[in-house]
């Protein structure tokens, strides 16, 4: 069977069939201007000169593959997004490694699109565990004393069945909400910006699988929170520039404006709630 070896960049995207590509280029899996390679020919060619000329019932003129050094890559999903063969545990477990560890190759291997609830239920899983763990060593951390019994009660954790009842309502419910709003935030300033190259739901795919990970980092005590936070911004900005195939200081402008914006808003009604003040008590 013949096989064409594509590349983008200096990324080998590996080796398919002539439906695969044919398929691939339909769906915007393969651009035309993605270059192509098979045994025979004599260069890398743009892959939409070999398709007119296999078309053509020619065979293109025989060069080495990439360089060895570059990791072949498809898009052909993340280990989440074969979970039906792999299994569950095994599925996420993956996902989550390949996305701290290597979140390039990660992110260019994720579909652009396919379904939303998938990546979803991803967010669920890691960002309940992470969350519902952060509230245990809260109310640990409670029960040794270093928080009053007026803010334990404060956020229902003096009664169990009450803060049982919370978990289950609220952290689902805060994590689809806020998934579909940093989504819808971050795929707007891209769109501003000009990178948004692909629709909303790579965007949100790339938030599920970002937020799913660093969310489990809540487990550690302390200062999960911060290093959670700051690794999901990095991987924003790699997952948005290789998930929509734009430049990363695009991506990484798309991720910081939003915060940028609304730090600036705090300053500002800071500022002016001061100024009040000082006015109102002004001799």
């Amino acid at each position: 069977m013949t096989t064409l070896h594509i590349g983008r960049g200096d990324t080998n995207l590996g080796a398919f069939t002539v439906e695969e590509v044919e398929e691939g280029l339909r769906t915007g899996r393969f651009l035309p201007t993605d270059l192509a390679w098979e045994t025979g020919m004599a260069g890398w060619l743009p892959l939409a000169q070999v398709m007119a000329a296999k078309s053509a019932g020619s065979i293109a003129p025989l060069a080495p593959p990439l360089p060895v050094s570059i990791e072949p890559i498809s898009r052909s999903g993340l280990p989440w997004e074969h979970r039906d063969q792999l299994g569950l545990f095994k599925a996420f477990c993956d996902t989550v490694g390949l996305v701290f560890t290597r979140p390039s190759v990660a992110f260019a291997m994720m579909k652009p699109e396919g379904d939303m609830m998938g990546p979803l239920l991803f967010a669920l899983i890691g960002g309940s565990i992470g969350m519902f763990v952060a509230y245990l060593i809260q109310m640990g951390v409670d029960s040794a004393g270093f928080m009053t019994n007026r803010q334990t009660s404060l956020y229902g954790m003096g009664h169990p069945g009450l803060w049982a009842l919370s978990c289950i309502i609220f952290i689902p419910l805060s994590l689809v909400l806020g998934t579909f709003i940093v989504s819808a935030l971050l795929h707007l300033c891209l769109m501003l910006l000009g990178g948004a190259k692909k629709t909303f739901e790579t965007t949100f795919r790339v938030v599920c699988f970002s937020c799913g990970s660093t969310y489990l980092l809540l487990v550690i005590p302390f200062c999960g929170g911060i290093i959670g936070g700051v690794w999901n911004i990095v991987l924003q900005c790699i997952g948005l520039a290789r998930a929509h195939e734009t430049d990363t200081g695009t991506a990484a402008m798309a991720v910081l404006l939003p915060i940028i914006l609304c730090c600036g808003c705090a300053i500002l009604v800071s500022v002016l709630f001061t100024f009040s003040l000082m006015t109102l008590f002004k001799p």
